[in-house]
């Protein structure tokens, strides 16, 4: 029940895993390039441990050596270990749970690789979980393509474009859930969230394992 709990939380939109040529200056870039995106080319592979804690007890690791040049995965967790190409024509389970926690990782980096999606933008939003005053982006996907299809997101943003907090709303639903994004770290070029805290304080996901190269 965890895996598929955990798995399924997030939209999975199909990636494009290298930037576009020309992209808008909207705030969705803005986002990105607050983490670093602009200097995405300088990056090869990355790797990342994506962790889930529950009860102050890590119940689900899962671990990525992503090659972004030839497109290829390597996948760990406590039973299994293999690599796949995004290429192929048949993706293993593995991808699902790939995309996943990318989302959780990488988010900001999303919103430039990513098409398929609309955005609207309020100022002066209170953030759910800390009522900090923030600039609330709305991306919502289309209805057609990923795993789950028709997902939205309310990323609230401080002065700087960074994520404070976010909200996901499964198929775009009134309702949703609602996480910190925290413990910043410079790893190479790019900036990543590590810590997840939910409703109640406590942390939920974070990120480890971080390499960029």
């Amino acid at each position: 029940m965890k895996r598929i709990l955990f798995t399924l939380l997030m939209s999975g939109i199909l990636l494009a895993c290298q930037p576009e040529a020309t992209t808008p200056d909207t705030l969705p870039m803005k986002v990105a390039k607050a983490y670093g995106f602009d200097q995405m080319d300088q990056v090869n592979t990355l790797a990342f441990t994506w962790n889930v804690q529950r009860d102050s007890v890590n119940v689900l690791s899962r671990s990525y050596i992503w090659n972004m040049k030839d497109q290829t995965v390597d996948y760990s967790d406590a039973d299994t270990a293999y690599q796949y190409s995004l290429l192929s024509d048949s993706l293993p389970p593995a991808d699902r749970a790939f995309i996943n926690d990318k989302y959780w990782a990488m988010m900001p980096y999303q919103l430039a690789w990513d098409a398929g999606y609309t955005f609207e933008v309020e100022e002066g939003a209170a953030s759910p979980l800390k009522g900090t005053t923030s600039t609330k982006l709305t991306i919502i996907y289309n209805s057609e393509d990923g795993y789950t299809p028709g997902d939205a997101y309310d990323l609230y943003l401080d002065e700087n474009n960074k994520i404070l907090e976010w909200t996901f709303r499964r198929g775009n639903g009134e309702q949703g859930a609602t996480w910190t994004w925290e413990n910043e770290t410079k790893v190479g070029p790019l900036t990543f969230a590590q810590d997840h805290m939910g409703a109640n304080g406590n942390r939920f996901i974070w990120i480890s394992d971080l390499s960029v190269n």
